[in-house]
Formats: structure tokens, C-alpha cells, sequence
């Protein structure tokens, strides 16, 4: 006798693949919220609300820094940085280009090293707010870049801040 097949009922289209436990789906994209993009801009304003309309909250001159959208709204993205500031940006500033930064809320460095594994060797110490390209995570370890530097190594995914617990990056 075979052993029956239990599913859970998931809430996705066909050809889409299910939500982790917390997210949703964006009103506009369809694609997950909240989730973690980049500023594809070298400059890019931060307003209150979503539009032209609202003041400007913040001005970022940090291409490549790290954003979790929270909200759609046409196309404006609620988006929320390393610090928890919030505000509002225009869609087309943001990339899906995967960025970090080593965590703020670090009292010591993040070891970056030769391979996923606590024991490997040491390349670099990180300093909280180091920013990183996102090559890779299983679940645990991230394989990242400094290109200021032209470092690359594994640091432990709890150490970042712009990828979720235990998300899978490819």
C-alpha cells in the first residue's frame, strides 16, 4: 500500500512559483512584497508619497545601494533602506540588480571567507554598512563581491542586510 501525497493549497499562477510564509504579491508587478532591489540611479530622490507631487524626502547619490520595496503603487515603489528610513521612489530608479550591505546592527566585523564554511580561511573583516554585490545565496552563506576592492568570498547570510532569512538567490 502506497503512502498518500500531502500538499498545501498554494496561491500562485501557473508558472509562478509560491510565496515564502509573509510575502505577497504587488498590485502592479505581480512579482513579490516586500523584496529586496537596488538604485540603479546614480541619483534618486526618496519623496513622501507616491508622487511628483510630494516633497522630497531624501536624496540618494549611492548607485547600486540596496532597497526593499514594501508597497506598489502604479508606479511608484514604497522602498525602505538599510537605516528604516521610507519613502516613496519611481519604479524606473530601481533595479532587480541584488546588492547589500554588511549588517548595521553589527558590534563587531563580518568575516569574508574563502568558502561557506565558518572554518575557511579569513580574506577580508568587514565593517558594518560595507556594501556587497549579491552573487549567490543558499539559505545561509552568500557569495558576494566588493568591486571597490576586488574581493569576493562567502559571508554568513545573517550578516546582510538586503537578503531575507534563509532566501535562496541565484
Amino acid at each position: 500500500m502506497s503512502k498518500p501525497v500531502l500538499s498545501n493549497q498554494i496561491d500562485s499562477k501557473p508558472g509562478q512559483a509560491p510565496l515564502a510564509t509573509g510575502f505577497q504579491r504587488g498590485r502592479e508587478t505581480g512579482l513579490p512584497v516586500p523584496r529586496f532591489v537596488s538604485l540603479k540611479s546614480r541619483q534618486a530622490r526618496m519623496r513622501v508619497g507616491p508622487s511628483l507631487d510630494y516633497a522630497t524626502k531624501w536624496i540618494y547619490t549611492a548607485q547600486g545601494l540596496p532597497m526593499e520595496i514594501t508597497e506598489e503603487y502604479g508606479h511608484w515603489r514604497r522602498v525602505r533602506d538599510y537605516a528604516g528610513t521610507s519613502g516613496w521612489m519611481y519604479g524606473a530608479l530601481l533595479s532587480g540588480h541584488r546588492t547589500g550591505v554588511i549588517g548595521p546592527w553589527l558590534k563587531t566585523t563580518a568575516p569574508l571567507r574563502t568558502e561557506a564554511d565558518a572554518s575557511a580561511t579569513e580574506i577580508a573583516a568587514l565593517e558594518a554598512r560595507v556594501r556587497l554585490t549579491i552573487s549567490s545565496c543558499d539559505g545561509k552563506w552568500c557569495h558576494v563581491k566588493l568591486q571597490k576592492h576586488d574581493l569576493a568570498g562567502y559571508v554568513r547570510q545573517g550578516e546582510i542586510w538586503g537578503v531575507y532569512p534563509g532566501e535562496v538567490v541565484k
